[in-house]
């Protein structure tokens, strides 16, 4: 397996990355996300990579970060979610947006991706909601990760600022953390809990 392929970058394309590794030119198919963060022409790039292979061609997916491609891969778990497919997805929303979609049940928003009706949506929740992380939860959002353990009080105090980070009001973060506190033993775990509690009110 090809772990990732680092050289400079030959061609920026729609939905293609085109890097120069040891005078081979790799043909990588990617997110907006990861073209958006690609640097310009003959600068150097790494890019984390999944090759799949299918009876009529072999595709090599590229990934600006680690995190990015463990959401393709459980994208590509899922029930009718194939390659291009989960490839959309991860170009439709920001990775935080769809990993907070997730957590939350948000099928309206995860329906917005190409190709993806209400019932695939529903399928992505109900197969991913146990699965995403919170490195997942948090990532692009300053100040959201947030330590393993933290003494009670301040484990919600952490919780709360990470659920505002997100998006959300003082008085709805206060309100669910509250709901949530003696469910979880961390702060990742109060996050997680906080958001699928709000997402059923």
């Amino acid at each position: 397996m090809i772990a990732f392929i680092e050289g400079k970058v030959a061609e920026k394309n729609h939905g293609e990355l085109v890097i120069n590794a040891g005078g081979v030119g790799f043909s990588l198919l990617c997110s907006n996300a990861t073209i958006a963060a690609a640097p310009e022409k003959d600068k150097t790039f790494r890019c984390y990579t999944v090759m799949n292979v299918r009876e009529d061609a072999m595709e090599l997916f590229g990934f600006a970060s680690k995190l990015e491609r463990e959401m393709f891969k459980k994208l590509c778990t899922v029930t009718g979610v194939g390659a291009k497919t989960a490839l959309g997805i991860l170009s439709a929303l920001p990775l935080r947006d769809l990993s907070i979609a997730i957590v939350t049940g948000d099928v309206t928003a995860l329906s917005r991706a190409p190709g993806i009706g209400k019932k695939t949506a529903q399928r992505i929740v109900l197969e991913l909601r146990d699965k995403v992380e919170q490195a997942e939860v948090s990532s692009s959002a300053p100040g959201v990760s947030a330590p393993v353990s933290a003494p009670a009080g301040g484990m919600e105090r952490e919780a709360q600022a990470a659920l505002q980070a997100l998006g959300y009001t003082s008085a709805e973060a206060a309100r669910a953390v509250n709901q949530v506190r003696d469910q979880a033993n961390t702060v990742d775990q109060m996050v997680l809990l906080a958001l699928r509690q709000m997402s059923t009110l």
